[in-house]
């Protein structure tokens, strides 16, 4: 062997070993999400966990030079599963409130939100008062603002709280309840873009009370981990700069949801 191949030998045999080093040394990030909550977070038929979430996610992983591995967590143990190190962050339409402060810490809001009423069309529910709908079925997914708002919201009516968003879908498009409260977004995209919720649509203004919505939508962290939570502000404010944050909003969304215009 020529000294010239040799030496093209040695230094491709040391690139490649660098590059071994290197990925067995990137740090590897798990991602919590719920996979029930299209478009944000969902199963494909392949068993896949995809959505606005997912992407926005796995690329702010990419980011921070980090694999990924997506988790999916029913939305009731979402929380604890992060508090049992189950996964390292979570990435699924959490509003950042003062209840969940107490547990978790928040990113900077990635994208912002309100709720909203849903009733079937032609239905004659125009005013949102308790009063007014004392003897009206309500219901909304179990552990989430919606629920704690229409708890609240509404002391006189049947309440009836779903596992998950599909269920409430469900029952709405079936008749068996009058009226649902969910996030606008999913909401919207329910009722304009599906065979299902082409039932319903969006009733009364938009609910924006931070009581409920909160600072925004937010990634969780465990309150210990300052330093994931900074590199995943960093990386956020990138793909915001840089026009990566619109090309996966435009994938799903008809407006900027990171400024709802």
């Amino acid at each position: 062997m020529k000294l010239k191949n040799k030496i093209s030998a040695v230094l491709s045999a040391t690139a490649i070993a660098a590059a071994l080093t290197a990925a067995a040394s990137a740090e590897t990030l798990r991602l919590g999400t719920e996979g029930a909550y299209p478009p944000f977070n969902y199963i494909e038929s392949d068993g896949k966990i995809a959505g606005f979430d997912v992407e926005i996610g796995l690329e702010l992983c990419k980011r921070m030079g980090a694999e990924c591995e997506v988790i999916a967590q029913d939305w009731d143990g979402i929380i604890p599963g992060l508090l049992a190190n189950k996964y390292d962050f979570i990435i699924a339409s959490m509003f950042i409130t003062e209840e969940r402060k107490k547990q978790v810490d928040f990113t900077d809001p990635y994208y912002l939100a309100a709720m909203t009423n849903v009733v079937p069309k032609g239905s004659d529910i125009t005013d949102f008062t308790n009063e007014a709908l004392a003897d009206k079925v309500i219901g909304a997914q179990s552990g989430t603002t919606q629920a704690d708002y229409i708890e609240r919201t509404y002391p006189d009516a049947d309440v009836r709280l779903y596992p998950t968003q599909d269920e409430v879908n469900l029952d709405m498009a079936s008749g068996r309840i009058d009226m649902q409260v969910g996030d606008m977004l999913p909401m919207l995209d329910w009722t304009t873009k599906s065979d299902d919720g082409a039932c319903c649509e969006l009733a009364g203004e938009p609910i924006t009370d931070p009581a409920f919505v909160g600072d925004g939508v937010g990634i969780a962290v465990r309150q210990e981990d300052d330093e994931l939570r900074e590199k995943l502000n960093a990386a956020l404010a990138e793909i915001r700069a840089d026009g990566t944050y619109m090309t996966i909003n435009d994938k799903y969304f008809d407006l900027d949801v990171y400024t709802m215009k």
